[in-house]
């Protein structure tokens, strides 16, 4: 060291390791969402349903999965028997552990015990929901099984999906909820176009007994 040389001087100088600033800026990055798929009986769909969408709760033996859950990741719903996607929630907040019965299971002792609070984004009636037959030879995930046996893809309580499966899913769902929309505005319109007069159902001819309106049905009684 020169005479005119301070130790701080000498410190500053010296080179950062490489390595270790690397492990800095990965440590300090966002995490990825994760995107995940429930599969759930018609009956614990509908209590996650009464519950308003705020709370799921997943099996004792999905501890280490749903230890990696995090606030933001996406989740969406797949329900037995009718083969269908039902819902899309986002997560709002880190796993915890209740054992307050909501949930049943073919298990005495289950119930489901870890937990994380969500909140709803698309939220299906059941005549709505996708079947997953449409959609399953479209899904990297559904690939690791032969096609003809496809739903083997949807057994089991809770699956990682990647994220592109999620995106195809949520994309048809949204489209069902849209067409839901679309049918509930038309009708409730003012005039209705396929029975006639506004508010009124049927031919105005007398005598005709046609559900279409007058110009629709020719004026002919039936």
């Amino acid at each position: 060291m020169s005479d005119n040389e301070t130790p701080e001087a000498t410190t500053a100088a010296r080179p950062r390791k490489p390595g270790r600033s690397k492990r800095r800026r990965k440590s300090g990055g966002a995490r990825a969402a994760q995107y995940w798929m429930v599969v759930s009986s018609p009956d614990n769909f509908r209590k996650t349903r009464e519950h308003g969408f705020s709370i799921q709760g997943l099996k004792t033996r999905h501890r280490r999965r749903v230890e990696t859950m995090r606030v933001g990741d996406r989740v969406l719903y797949y329900v037995t028997g009718r083969m269908g996607f039902a819902a899309t929630v986002t997560v709002s907040s880190p796993m915890y552990e209740d054992h307050t019965p909501i949930w049943r299971s073919s298990r005495r002792d289950e119930d489901y015990p870890w937990r994380v609070h969500i909140r709803p984004d698309i939220v299906l009636e059941e005549l709505d929901w996708v079947p997953a037959k449409e959609l399953a030879y479209r899904l990297d995930y559904v690939r690791k099984w032969p096609p003809e046996h496809w739903t083997l893809a949807f057994q089991g309580h809770i699956h990682a999906l990647p994220r592109a499966d999620f995106a195809i899913i949520e994309d048809e769902i949204s489209r069902s909820s849209k067409r839901r929309k679309t049918l509930v505005g038309w009708s409730g319109s003012s005039t209705d176009f396929t029975f006639g007069r506004s508010g009124a159902s049927g031919c105005s001819w007398p005598g005709c007994r046609s559900p279409l309106r007058l110009a629709s049905c020719g004026g002919s009684p039936r």
